[in-house]
């Protein structure tokens, strides 16, 4: 029987789905499972999206352009422009999700063999995504006494080779929730610039920033407008996950079309999503003000409950929908698998991702767990309320 690949063998099972066999095992015993494990929001897609697809008057489901449809590409430059982004619309390759996006930035960008600096805990798929290119992701380890905040530039310096192609951030961040200032950003700047290295930066979770903070992009970086490649997505603005449609952004003629290429072999993305993704933009200003404010008020209810149980620790993020909390346990994915299989509380537990999986450096994140604060706010209240009852005998305690 032929073997299959290496890379097949070195592709990392994700960490947020891994559990699901025991999630689905718990339901069949008839528990209710809270879903903190995933960041598929339960806000209702905009009105206009749906619209567009319902109200479709097409008689043929045409390829688009590779790069996307032209009318699509010119709005969403226009809202780049709206938030101060000097975004056009050659700038911009319409994607299959913001994981394609990447996917080409790093294939465009990089060589087998390359090495991209990434913050930890980052986002699981980014591993997956740099296995695909051949690249070897190289950690920089945040803390969460600090919040998950930048780490000191001399790190980053620690980790550059001659091997180093670029350094890779998610801003506001998943799965932290921590939400880079200005400062961090021009900090990264002068590193890039120093090294002549691509900044890749994944800003898909841009409309949800907290307590009056509000996002600075990498596009907005002098000095290294050639280096910075943007990915977006449309999943978690307009919730709109399984419409898969993403973008990649550059200033980088070079780069734009040698993922040009990558996009012409895939021929395009699905066109029925473009459609709706086109219509989302003119989603009215106050379906992000009603979001943000839902958010604020899950992730209060979500990470001060966490802190008000003896041993957990959960910085509060300024953006995204995630936190990442340290629990009292000697394993958290021991923890997380315990609470699906042998723990219930009034008929309910809960389902987190073990932290551990977002981390590159081996033994990291072994206390901690992701959880994605995207159900209503009864749910959160009840899954807190489960995870003080379970912390209370589960047997690994510490």
């Amino acid at each position: 029987m032929p073997k299959i690949s290496e890379k097949a063998h070195s592709m990392p099972a994700s960490p947020i789905r891994k559990l699901v066999p025991y999630a689905e095992a718990a339901k069949a015993k008839g528990l209710i499972v809270y879903h903190l494990n995933i960041g598929q929001p339960d806000i209702d897609t905009p009105q206009v999206a749906l619209d567009a697809v319902r109200n479709l008057d097409r008689t043929v489901i045409e390829y688009s352009h590779s790069a996307g449809f032209e009318s699509y590409r010119k709005g969403l430059s226009d809202y780049y422009k709206k938030n101060n982004l000097p975004v056009e619309t050659e700038d911009i390759i319409i994607t299959t999700g913001g994981s394609e996006a990447l996917t080409f930035g790093f294939m465009s960008c990089c060589n087998p063999g390359d090495e991209v600096i990434i913050p930890e805990p980052f986002y699981a798929n980014y591993n997956g995504f740099a296995i695909q290119a051949g690249l070897k992701v190289v950690p920089v380890t945040a803390s969460i006494e600090t919040g998950f905040a930048l780490p000191p530039v001399e790190e980053f310096e620690k980790k550059i080779t001659a091997k180093t192609k670029a350094i890779v951030i998610c801003n506001p961040g998943n799965p932290t929730g921590y939400l880079y200032s200005k400062e961090e950003l021009e900090k990264l700047r002068d590193i890039v610039k120093k090294h002549d290295l691509f900044l890749f930066a994944d800003e898909v979770y841009r409309e949800f920033c907290y307590d009056g903070a509000t996002p600075f992009s990498v596009m907005n970086l002098s000095g290294i407008e050639q280096n910075v490649i943007l990915i977006d997505s449309v999943s978690k603005r307009y919730s709109m996950c399984g419409a898969r449609i993403g973008a990649l952004i550059s200033k980088n003629k070079e780069v734009m079309n040698a993922a040009l290429k990558f996009g012409q072999a895939r021929l395009s993305p699905p066109t029925l999503a473009q459609i709706a993704s086109e219509a989302a933009l003119n989603t009215p200003d106050s379906y992000f003000e009603e979001v943000v404010n839902e958010y604020v008020e899950r992730r209060d209810i979500m990470v001060d409950g966490l802190n008000a149980i003896p041993g957990v620790f959960c910085p509060k993020p300024k953006g995204a929908f995630y936190c990442v909390a340290k629990f009292p346990v000697d394993d958290a994915e021991k923890f997380c698998q315990w609470l699906l299989e042998e723990f219930e509380f009034n008929g309910q537990t809960v389902m987190m991702a073990p932290a551990n999986g977002f981390y590159s450096t081996p033994g990291k994140g072994k206390q901690e767990a992701r959880i994605a604060y995207v159900l209503n706010k009864e749910s959160l209240k009840n899954a807190v309320t489960c995870l003080e009852e379970a912390l209370k005998v589960y047997p690994g305690r510490v």
